[in-house]
């Protein structure tokens, strides 16, 4: 009879267990699901796009396999990207140091000790030739992670394609460019929000004329789930960061026809597999209602949200750094079941340091082996019809509807950062989560149960400590041999185009063709439009 009690006690536990059990973002979950959570969708390809941007999906072309790399010097990642490449990588995604993200060159005196080493190196058209040296940019999708600098960044890469007579109306890539997500989550800001967001927009004008194949804007959940955002937070910021650069476009003048078909999204993807899947569908399902119904866009590409995904860097675990390479599986099989057009997947030692070639092999190797041997990329939207991920789709959107009123009822993205609305709630997520952990409600395996004592260390890369001099060197070359005089006159039409209201990438464009660096145009631009100071 004990033992009978005892039976039924562990089955009621369990059953309590199943009905209690929460996704990271809190949304309760049914021990099973049944017919009432597979409302009726349009296929692929079809408004509102819940099951893909396109009918037939990878049947028609894989998923843009574009690994995240960039360290030392441009010689240094040059050597990476084109390692990369002969190992099948089909685009290229380029991390700049600290200082190219800030407007410093490498010769600055705070940029010292940070030359090279988050990122590759980057102050001159010079270095953006060396960076890309042998790559074939007319074939090859270039993407930077870039947002304060991104107008220099891209125009570096316009002259570069000038220079080889690669006409710029056959560049393919994307800029990331998208500033509201650094006060909120990541913090490499330059300039006040209203001043960044009318770079955004020249951009946005500027590239629908001169570079049209290429993505102005690349809006990013990425370091919004990174800062310890919810999935639903980071559909939520997300898409409310993109209606405030359509609202901003809007106000410049630009049709919404004419420049929404070129934003493009950056998405985190997460461990929690199922609610993962459901994100992605949720938040192009929300898009294109968004841009419809919102801003009443008419082409079908203005609606449509396409978008580059990496697997979690804030998920890798420096213990047992080898079960990174199973998160980052779990991970990259996600983004594709939910329909990304493009994927990076983390090498398993980032956790420790820089990737090797080999971490970074196995990382390009997974997503080869999900493409060419898992048969997931057969069939669009494989997961379409489930229960579960129908109810955690509509869920998750509901939630991050709700999300996005509230951002309005303050005014929108840019009054919600000013008071603090998105950062105060990353950072709850953030902490309750680490509470989860500490607490062992959220296992983290080799962390906070199933250790092992005395691990040993896989090889930590190291770069070349010389790197630093020697691009610092060649800086000084470079702006000796220059003619002084052109530079300053470059720099001073930019200076009165920022204070006057015209378009800046024209003169950013000319300033770097008579070799104005990085520092110099981004010191013009900072002491015409100031630089920001959080407050929150």
């Amino acid at each position: 009879m004990n033992d009978a009690k005892s039976k039924l006690s562990k089955g009621a536990k369990a059953n309590q267990a199943a009905k209690e059990y929460c996704t990271p973002s809190g949304i309760q979950l049914q021990a099973s699901y049944g017919q009432g959570h597979q409302p009726p969708e349009p296929p692929p390809g079809e408004y509102p796009y819940t099951r893909g941007v396109h009918a037939s999906m990878y049947r028609g072309k894989l998923w843009t396999m574009r690994q995240y790399a960039g360290f030392g010097t441009a010689a240094e990642a040059n050597a990476r990207y084109r390692y990369l490449l002969q190992q099948g990588t089909t685009g290229l995604s380029v991390a700049f140091d600290l200082p190219t993200q800030m407007g410093r060159d490498s010769d600055h005196p705070i940029a010292k000790g940070e030359v090279g080493k988050v990122g590759v190196a980057i102050s001159s058209v010079a270095d953006m030739h060396a960076l890309l040296d042998q790559i074939p940019l007319e074939k090859i999708s270039l993407s930077m992670t870039i947002n304060a600098t991104a107008a220099i960044l891209l125009g570096m890469v316009l002259v570069v394609a000038e220079q080889r007579g690669i006409p710029w109306s056959s560049l393919n890539g994307t800029i990331q460019n998208d500033v509201l997500k650094e006060y909120i989550a990541r913090g490499t800001y330059i300039f006040p929000p209203t001043q960044a967001l009318r770079i955004v927009t020249d951009i946005f004008g500027y590239c629908s004329r001169e570079v049209p194949q290429w993505n102005t804007i690349n809006v990013s959940g990425y370091h919004i789930r990174e800062a310890g955002s919810t999935a639903v937070e980071e559909v939520a910021f997300t898409l409310a960061d993109g209606i405030a650069y359509v609202e901003a476009a809007l106000s410049a003048g630009l049709s919404v026809d004419s420049f929404a078909p070129r934003v493009a999204f950056f998405f985190n993807c997460h461990n929690d597999f199922l609610e993962e899947v459901a994100k992605f569908r949720a938040a192009r399902r929300m898009w294109a209602k968004i841009m419809r119904e919102r801003f009443g866009a008419k082409d079908p590409r203005s609606m449509m949200l396409r978008f580059h995904t990496q697997t979690a860097g804030s998920s890798l675990t420096a213990q047992q750094p080898f079960n990174n390479i199973v998160r980052t599986t779990i991970q990259a099989l996600a983004a594709v079941c939910g329909g990304t057009q493009s994927l990076h997947t983390n090498s398993y030692d980032e956790a420790l340091c820089l990737p090797s070639e080999e971490s970074a092999t196995i990382a390009l190797r997974t997503q080869q082996v999900i493409a060419h041997e898992s048969g997931i990329a057969a069939v669009a939207d494989p997961l379409g019809g489930s229960y579960a991920i129908e109810a955690l789709t509509d869920e998750i959107e509901k939630q991050a509807n709700l999300r996005i009123a509230r951002i309005d009822s303050l005014g929108g993205m840019l009054k919600a950062i000013e008071q603090g609305y998105p950062q105060g709630e990353i950072e709850r997520s953030a902490y309750e989560y680490q509470q989860a952990i500490e607490s062992k409600a959220q296992i983290v395996v080799g962390v906070n149960s199933f250790v092992i004592g005395d691990e040993e260390a896989p090889p930590i890369y190291r770069m070349d400590p010389k790197g630093e001099a020697q691009q610092c060197a060649r800086l000084a070359e470079l702006r000796g041999a220059r003619d002084a005089e052109k530079v300053t006159k470059e720099l001073t039409e930019l200076r009165s185009a920022a204070k006057g209201g015209s378009n800046i990438m024209p003169h950013v464009v000319a300033s770097l063709r008579v070799n104005a660096t990085l520092g110099e145009i981004s010191d013009v631009l900072r002491g015409e439009f100031g630089e920001f100071r959080a407050t929150h």
